[in-house]
Order: C-alpha cells, then sequence, then structure tokens
C-alpha cells in the first residue's frame, strides 16, 4: 500500500473540504453509513502501485465530480492512479478510440445497445470469470442484470461483457399525499387495486390521471414507457426479451393487448386531466402539475425518477409530493417487474488493474459513496440503504432491491428507426384515435422494411 488507509473513525473526523494526506478529497459523511470491512480487505490483498486504470463515459460536470470523489477511494486503496474523462460525444468517442487501438482501460455505456455491437466487433473484453456468478448472487434480480450484461462476441458466443454500475427506475406513480389523506386512499399494492382506485376517483368527482406525451420532436417517447411497463406486468420477461429482439413481433396479440392496457388509462376522458385528446399535445414537463393544484386537478402521474427536477420550485419530497411501485397484477403472478435504464462499466483495453476495478466495483462502498452524494440508485443487494442521500432516494432503491425482474427500457434497445420512431409516432396515433392493432402492423412493417 503507498499510503495508510483511512479508517471509518478517521472518515468521520473529516470534514467536506478535508483532504487525504495524498490531495484527495473526502466529503462529509457518517463513516458508519459506508462498508468499510469489506473495502478494508480489498485494499489489504491489492497492490497497484504505479499502475494506471483510464476510464471514459458520458458523465461530465457535477457527476464527473462524483465519480472522481469515488476513484480517489480506489486510488488510495490499491496505489494506482485511475483517471476519468468525461464526453458530451461519447457514443462516438469511444468506437473511434477502440477502432484505432487507443481505447482507455474502461468505458461507461448509458445503453447496452452500443456495448453489444462493440462486443460483436471484438473491441472489448469480457469481464473477469466468475463475474456472472458474483452479480448473479450480490444483485436484486440478479439474472436480469447478467442478461443485460452478457452479448455475443465476434464468434457469436454469448459472454459477459458489462457491469451495471448507476440505475434510473422507471416504474412509479406519483401522487400527493395530501390529497390521498384527505380523500381516504390508500396505496394501491396491485394492479387490480390501482384500477379500482382509478374508478374511486373518478366516483368521487376527480380526475386520477394526469398524462403527457408532448415532448418536442421526441413526441410520444412517454407512451412507450407505459406500454414496456405494461408488457412487464401482463407477459412473462423472456417475452418482453422477444419483443426486443423482433422476435415476438408487435403486431403480435401480446403487444396489442399491452398497448390496449395504456389505452385503458389513456384513452378514457374521465380518466385524464384533459380528456384524452389532451394527452398527446401536452407536454411531458407540464404533465404533472395538475398534482400541485388545490383542488388537484389529478391524483397521480406515472413517470420515472427525473421527474421531480419538472416539479414547481421548492416541492418538498414526502410532503408536496410522494410516489409508489407502479404495481404488477396480483393474478397473473409475474412478481415485481422493474422498467428502468442505466450505465454498465466495460473493459475496452485490458489490463490487471483494469479487472481489479472491477472487482471495485463488486465492493457495497463503491456503490455507497455515490448514494451519499445524491443522483444514485444500484441494485447491488449488499449496500448500507441508509448511505442513500435521501429518504426519497432510499425508497426508490427498494423498489430496486425488491425486483423479481429488471429490463431496460425496449424502445432504448430497438433501432433507432423503430425505438425512436415509429414506436413514438404509433403511440401519438394511438392516443388519438387509431386502432391498436392497425398502429402495431404499421411499426412491424417498419421494422420488416429496415432489416
Amino acid at each position: 500500500m503507498k499510503s495508510t488507509l483511512y479508517t471509518s473513525a478517521a472518515i468521520v473526523a473529516l470534514s467536506s473540504a478535508a483532504a487525504f494526506a495524498d490531495g484527495h478529497l473526502a466529503f462529509g459523511m457518517e463513516g458508519g453509513d459506508f462498508t468499510w470491512d469489506s473495502y478494508n480487505a480489498y485494499a489489504d490483498a491489492t497492490d497497484l502501485s504505479g499502475q494506471t486504470v483510464t476510464i471514459t463515459g458520458p458523465w461530465t460536470g457535477n457527476e464527473k465530480e462524483k465519480v472522481e470523489k469515488i476513484l480517489a477511494y480506489f486510488n488510495e486503496a490499491t496505489g494506482a492512479t485511475a483517471s476519468y474523462s468525461g464526453s458530451d460525444s461519447f457514443e462516438q468517442d469511444i468506437v473511434v478510440s477502440a477502432r484505432s487501438g487507443s481505447a482507455p482501460n474502461l468505458a461507461v455505456f448509458p445503453q447496452p445497445g452500443l456495448a453489444a455491437d462493440m462486443a460483436s466487433q471484438g473491441l472489448l473484453t469480457p469481464l473477469p470469470d466468475g463475474t456472472a456468478e458474483w452479480v448473479r448472487d450480490n444483485f436484486a434480480a440478479g439474472q436480469s442484470w447478467v442478461d443485460l450484461g452478457t452479448y455475443a462476441n465476434a464468434d457469436g458466443a454469448d459472454e459477459l461483457y458489462g457491469m451495471f454500475y448507476r440505475v434510473d427506475v422507471k416504474s412509479l406513480v406519483w401522487y400527493s399525499p395530501e390529497a390521498f389523506d384527505e380523500s381516504g386512499y390508500d396505496i394501491p399494492e396491485t394492479m387490480e387495486d390501482l384500477k379500482a382506485l382509478t374508478d374511486q376517483i373518478v366516483e368521487d368527482g376527480g380526475t386520477p390521471w394526469c398524462i403527457g406525451l408532448g415532448s418536442g420532436a421526441a413526441t410520444g417517447w412517454p407512451a412507450t414507457d407505459w406500454v414496456e411497463d405494461m408488457m412487464l406486468r401482463t407477459n412473462s420477461p423472456e417475452d418482453y426479451d422477444a419483443w426486443v429482439a423482433n422476435e415476438l413481433k408487435f403486431d403480435d396479440p401480446k403487444v396489442i393487448a399491452a398497448i390496449e392496457e395504456f389505452g385503458a388509462f389513456a384513452r378514457n376522458d374521465d380518466y385524464v386531466d384533459g380528456g384524452a385528446a389532451a394527452v398527446a399535445s401536452t407536454d411531458f414537463r407540464d404533465s404533472p402539475g395538475g398534482l400541485f393544484e388545490i383542488p388537484p386537478k389529478c391524483y397521480m402521474h406515472r413517470q420515472a425518477s427525473f421527474i421531480p427536477a419538472f416539479f414547481p420550485e421548492g416541492t418538498e419530497m414526502g410532503q408536496d409530493v410522494d410516489f409508489f411501485y407502479f404495481p404488477a397484477y396480483e393474478s397473473k403472478d409475474l412478481g415485481k417487474p422493474v422498467l428502468g435504464a442505466g450505465t454498465l462499466f466495460a473493459i475496452t483495453n485490458p489490463s490487471d488493474a483494469a479487472n481489479a476495478f472491477i472487482d471495485f466495483l463488486k465492493l457495497p462502498i463503491a456503490h455507497e459513496m455515490w448514494m451519499a452524494q445524491g443522483g444514485f440508485l444500484t441494485p447491488h443487494a449488499g449496500v448500507n440503504t441508509d448511505a442513500y442521500e435521501s429518504e426519497s432516494l432510499k425508497a426508490q432503491g427498494d423498489i430496486l432491491l425488491n425486483a423479481t425482474t429488471f429490463r431496460f427500457d425496449a424502445s432504448d434497445l430497438m433501432p433507432g428507426e423503430i425505438g425512436a420512431g415509429a414506436f413514438w409516432t404509433g403511440m401519438v396515433d394511438y392516443v388519438t384515435g387509431a386502432d391498436a392493432a392497425e398502429v402495431a402492423k404499421g411499426i412491424q412493417d417498419r421494422w420488416d422494411a429496415i432489416q
């Protein structure tokens, strides 16, 4: 070891402005919220003095600063020098550098699709032996994360290339706790309960939902999230995967039924603020605003974990607004699926130090240190969830840890012309009155045409 490791007590003593002896910044956080034992054991067993680890990815600005604080602890433990460079054009840069033989040791991919493409071209190195078994045993819904990080190599054989690190949750329903309390509504535990609550709100003279699909040139994408969540709640994970791979066709009755499950909410004038006609024209950034009206213009809004960025200034989580898990059907016995997105680490230039960094990512503390800084969720089942920066993030983390299945946003995995094209526009056509079967056939026809 090149320097003395800090103990939990020493970290407590440091303020957010304090520094390591070698210049690495610490930040204010109770040491008891971090899992130090495994970190110290890793440090005792790992000596990378004089070695370097280069990492690139899409994180810039404040996110880059958060990553660098975590790397400081890797460097302190190992004696290595790990450095991170973020880029707004990461997707293009990593392909160029990998093909020219100048890639960094590791890359952080915001979507599995690009990593899969590079693996098939022989531009990625499989993760160390035993990593798949470790992920399966230590991540909630572990097999889901193995599947999402496994791609065909240049010879067509499947290997594990990606370890997921930072995750976003999309299966959330936002609501007003005050409005629920005043009306005596309970948080629904099942999809059956959610539909019953929707009808009860109408019966009581209210409007259950705010839904908006508007997003400029990307109008329609919020509906794809609804349909993806419904696919996971009405079909098996295997069917979902087959749909993403175009093996289960868009005009299959299973997919049409999932679209109609979304339509049962979005195409009912009584259910949606402004009526069904307003769904396609309401901007998604404005659509949750009805939750904050007095009296509320709507009681619920289904959207991903990022939506608080568009809440009114001064909104207090847990008081002015809260969320619950978008529930599954009790009758269908499909567990608790969660839809989301996330970033994964992959090896683009192999070295012993790169493998050691993958081992570092297995440590709870590698996750807890970003958890404590905010804007981070992890499926790592070994973390201390008290390390989360807020109760809201902790509750979202619990949803992730309780998931029986996790699946990546399907539209992000489909070819761009479909997932960011025909699927979006097809959903707009559907909510404005087109038949679900006709819309689904049109999307499938487009997919067939580009193959």
